[in-house]
């Protein structure tokens, strides 16, 4: 089946990027949507550019699409441009957002696609590890939720960092793995690039209690 793949460059869309080539999906695409405004309830913002460098690390052609991040108008924007590409389904990075999948699945649904999410309804705790145990990178790029401090940016998902987000779902009911938006994170490798993402210099944007890093230069190199 020929698939596109929604990507966002963080460590979710990655995973179910892996899942569905396991599985034996043809990715033609990548699909990444660019809103305009931050607070977008669909698609995540700081570092989408970062998503070129993933597609080229991971050598399939990157679909960016623009939509103004407005609520509704941004899954519209998706419709349009799935419906201009020669493909049988869609791959999302949904863990437990009803929010996202439900929109999702509806666009699927009135093009014809199937909705595919490999990673629906799993335990938080097992995606981490998994995430880990398959050797990608991936570091966090935002924080916005109570428990998390500037000193979060750039860390590395590692055991000692699922250990730290299992003790904040504990402690403030957060999604380990950032669902409702509690944290954003950053691929730099995976197992299917044939390079991997180098950051050369970062910019952080913090208000309050919240903020995230900004990868202002990056660059691909040998793994």
């Amino acid at each position: 089946m020929n698939v596109a793949v929604l990507i966002t460059g963080g460590k979710d869309s990655a995973l179910a990027l892996y899942r569905a080539l396991k599985r034996g999906y043809r990715v033609r695409y990548l699909i990444s949507m660019f809103p305009e405004r931050e607070d977008s309830w669909m698609f995540h913002y700081p570092n989408i550019h970062m998503t070129e460098f993933f597609a080229e690390a991971a050598e399939i052609p990157l679909v960016k699409g623009r939509t103004a991040g407005i609520k509704e108008e941004e899954i519209e924007d998706l419709k349009n441009l799935l419906a201009r590409l020669n493909i049988e389904g869609v791959v999302s990075g949904a863990v437990a957002s009803q929010y996202q999948k439900t929109r999702i699945d509806n666009v699927c649904r009135q093009l014809g696609l199937k909705s595919i999410t490999p990673l629906w309804d799993e335990k938080p705790e097992k995606l981490l590890n998994e995430l880990i145990e398959l050797g990608f990178e991936a570091i966090i790029v935002g924080v916005y939720a109570l428990g998390f401090s500037q000193e979060w940016l750039g860390r590395k998902i590692d055991e000692e960092t699922v250990h730290e987000l299992l003790r904040l779902h504990e402690k403030f009911g957060i999604s380990p793995v950032g669902e409702g938006g509690e944290y954003e994170s950053l691929v730099l490798d995976a197992p299917y690039f044939k390079k991997k993402i180098q950051i050369l210099e970062t910019e952080t944007v913090w208000k309050g209690d919240q903020g995230y890093l900004l990868v202002k230069k990056a660059k691909l190199v040998q793994k």
